[in-house]
């Protein structure tokens, strides 16, 4: 958000921002203020976690947060509580947790489905993090699809579209088999028949990453052929989160 007075962006209270520019709205002041505390303690979240995090991927984040914010008081997108200078919960489980999965992407990967996408999270800070990926995101809910293409506009994400539907409903397209590096599932009920569903828009090798936590069952059984287990990876240490990654096998 552009500031009336050069410097009030670095002011670090309320009075030094008034003090700089005593005819701005307070609102100003206050969203202001705020910014900069979400700055600062998404860097110490991310530091928690043992990662760093460049500039334009803080401003990327920031922005979807913002906006998450705002539209979650109106449609519900999640439940965690949100607010503008942010709370630790929910800046680890949107924001970190899929930036720290991100590592795990292989380089080769181009292509990602997100079934169940809701408010855009593990699949929009992952898009951010990993610019290179093409992003289909995918949710039946027509208000939450609207704010994710709204997100999508406001990031400027190239190579991001959004699908309204169930992600059952892309199996009839030909032009989506086997055509997928990736796929990542959070808000999705894990079971044999949805693995069997989502293991066909993948590539031979291509990957499942599961977000789970630390109360949330994996599977119900092993995974059905050709899906394999793979790895799991420690995501936020304070959540016990994990990433189970299953593999499709090579024929």
């Amino acid at each position: 958000m552009p500031e009336p007075i050069l410097g009030i962006s670095h002011a670090t209270s309320i009075f030094e921002r008034i003090s700089l520019c005593p005819r701005c709205p307070l609102w100003l002041i206050l969203s202001g203020v705020a910014n900069r505390e979400f700055r600062e303690r998404l860097k110490r979240r991310a530091k928690a976690a043992n990662i760093s995090l460049e500039p334009a991927l803080v401003d990327g984040l920031e922005t979807y947060y913002q906006l998450l914010t705002k539209w979650n008081a109106k449609i519900n997108l999640t439940a965690f509580r949100l607010t503008p200078a942010g709370e630790d919960e929910a800046i680890d489980r949107l924001l970190i947790e899929p930036v720290v999965a991100s590592r795990y992407v292989p380089e080769t990967a181009r292509a990602l489905l997100d079934a169940g996408s809701g408010g855009g999270s593990p699949a929009i800070p992952l898009k951010l993090a990993r610019p290179n990926l093409h992003v289909r995101l995918v949710e039946v809910k027509t208000r939450k699809a609207v704010f994710l293409r709204e997100a999508v506009r406001t990031l400027a994400l190239r190579d991001a579209e959004v699908e309204t539907a169930r992600f059952e409903e892309l199996l009839p397209r030909p032009e989506l088999h086997e055509s997928l590096d990736l796929v990542s599932v959070r808000a999705v009920r894990i079971e044999t028949r949805t693995l069997l569903t989502l293991q066909a828009f993948l590539k031979p090798g291509g990957k499942i990453f599961l977000f789970r936590g630390s109360g949330t069952s994996t599977v119900e059984t092993e995974p059905p052929p050709p899906l394999a287990w793979m790895a799991s990876y420690p995501l936020v240490g304070a959540l016990h989160s994990k990433l189970v990654v299953l593999s499709k096998t090579r024929v």
